[in-house]
């Protein structure tokens, strides 16, 4: 694991920080080859530069988003406002993290993804890589 997505992690709640790890590790473990690190303060992934996954601390529990997530087609990963293709999921206990769900979001996230590295480029305009 990433040493500052580590820290991140060892920052949070003991409850908050075993979502994190676990997080971590299933990600690292389906996402391979994808670029890790802290972008914004949160840790996220990429692939060929573009944010693909990442999880942040809100008052709720964990989120998990999903940067083309609401392309997914995905009933537990709600969209964003609309503006843009994000979707997420906030966990509460890391019993709630299923494996088998992530690993599937993880696949699509490879497959269908939408070009937030040149969004400013495009003063906002998205388009769609994959």
């Amino acid at each position: 694991m990433n040493k500052e997505i580590a820290a991140y992690n060892k920052g949070q709640a003991a409850g908050e920080r075993a979502i994190c790890d676990e997080l971590a590790k299933l990600i690292d473990a389906h996402l391979k080859g994808a670029e890790n690190k802290i972008w914004h303060r949160h840790p996220v992934w990429f692939l060929e530069g573009n944010p693909i996954v990442g999880y942040s601390k809100l008052k709720a529990g964990i989120r998990l988003m999903f940067w083309s997530g609401a392309d997914f087609e995905e009933a537990k990963l709600e969209p964003g406002t609309g503006k843009f293709k994000d979707a997420s999921l906030t966990f509460t206990d890391v019993k709630e993290i299923k494996a088998a769900d992530l690993k599937r979001w993880l696949k699509k996230a490879r497959v269908i993804q939408w070009d937030y590295k040149n969004i400013v480029k495009r003063k906002g305009e998205l388009v769609r890589l994959k």
